[in-house]
């Protein structure tokens, strides 16, 4: 009977505590959304595309990363199917185990040879690529410098490695050089950056960033997940345009659920740079490989992407004719040649109602707010793909002057 109260009473405090601490995440999601930065999911029918279908209702898309218009496409679709028949859908196990197949193999070896790498490795997502490779190139001890617009990605593997960390204004090469100067050689250093910047659209001086990492002895890593396969001669991103070849770029990440309109992502780079990731990296080494499937289609995407430069000719050109078009109705655009074309409006409400606007005109453009850009950033982040049309672009330009 003693015993009754006394449990009773901690069931009640525990209750209370349960409740307390739901209470106060629900009042974080209440800030949030009274601070316009709310976030909500949409549930979308069919293919990704030029046409977006959500709820019953059409929608011309300017707001997804299917640069090329590969998500859809029939070799890749029956690149996947035949891998299903032959080996199964799962992956089994992890790639030390038993889980790489010969299609992961095959796709390696073909994105070796589009990046010019001596050997890739394939990674599940690219964040685990990301957290991968700088956790398994340096530690505590070490240092690392990465451009405050960075994917967070980026940012996260390099707070998880335990090295010191610091971050250089965005393409501020003597900021860089001036941390560099004042950096021990007691350790490992490592530079960081995007290839093509997510919201910006703008690219890294990266010739220069090249010299700074051989000046200082240290490791330069990009991760090019918007320019692979939109930017390049072959498609081969950043790095092929700047023509740096393995020395001088040694960490090269790219994706693969992007302008190649499949899933996944990589790291290509030296025979002794890959045989470390194997070795080391925590994503790579502990987790199941991705469907074999998934990497025939990505062996067909590499064929189509080096194959068919007219989606990257074709890419530039309605790029170029939207970013005509926006200047002459007055647009604050960025400094970007890219798919990625975004709109500044400033205050996340401006930019809600933008989108909204747009929406109901049967466009649908994102708006992108803090924290994944900067406060009083906030803006209309427009995606090209080589499946829009110069129509296309005429609708969507003929709408913002509307809004």
């Amino acid at each position: 009977m003693l015993n009754r109260p006394l449990a009773s009473n901690m069931a009640d405090t525990l209750n209370s505590t349960a409740t307390d601490w739901q209470q106060q995440l629900q009042q974080q999601l209440s800030d949030r959304r009274d601070a316009n930065l709310y976030r909500r999911r949409i549930t979308v029918d069919g293919p990704q595309g030029r046409l977006l279908h959500v709820e019953g209702k059409q929608y011309l898309s300017f707001c997804n990363n299917d640069y090329l218009g590969l998500a859809n496409h029939p070799k890749i679709k029956a690149a996947a199917a035949q891998a299903i028949e032959t080996d199964g859908f799962g992956g089994g196990a992890s790639h030390l185990v038993c889980g790489h197949n010969h299609w992961h193999h095959l796709a390696e070896q073909k994105l070796a040879q589009l990046t010019g790498r001596d050997r890739v490795l394939l990674f599940s997502t690219g964040y685990m690529a990301n957290l991968g490779a700088i956790n398994a190139l340096v530690g505590r001890g070490d240092f690392i410098f990465q451009d405050k617009l960075n994917h967070a990605s980026l940012i996260d593997g390099a707070l998880l490695s335990q090295a010191k960390f610091q971050r250089y204004r965005h393409n501020d090469l003597p900021h860089l050089e001036r941390l560099l100067e004042k950096t021990p050689d007691t350790g490992r250093k490592l530079i960081v950056s995007d290839g093509v910047f997510s919201m910006d659209g703008d690219l890294p001086r990266l010739p220069e960033l090249a010299k700074l990492a051989q000046q200082h002895n240290a490791i330069l890593m990009v991760d090019d997940a918007h320019g692979f396969g939109t930017i390049g001669a072959t498609g081969g991103g950043i790095a092929e345009q700047c023509n740096l070849n393995q020395q001088q770029l040694p960490v090269l990440v790219g994706t693969l659920g992007k302008a190649f309109g499949c899933f996944g992502a990589f790291v290509a780079g030296s025979e002794t740079v890959i045989e470390t990731l194997i070795q080391q990296a925590r994503s790579y080494i502990y987790t199941t490989s991705m469907p074999p499937s998934t990497a025939a289609a990505i062996a067909q995407s590499v064929d189509l992407v080096m194959e068919q430069s007219w989606r990257r000719d074709k890419l530039q050109q309605l790029i170029a004719r939207f970013r005509s078009g926006a200047q002459q109705l007055g647009l604050q655009l960025m400094d970007s040649n890219t798919p990625i074309q975004p709109i500044l409006l400033g205050d996340e409400a401006t930019a809600i109602a933008a989108s909204e606007k747009l929406k109901a005109a049967g466009l649908w453009v994102t708006a992108i707010r803090p924290p994944t850009v900067p406060k009083g950033t906030s803006r209309l982040r427009i995606t090209f793909s080589a499946d829009h049309s110069e129509a296309d672009i005429d609708r969507l330009l003929s709408a913002l002057e509307k809004i």
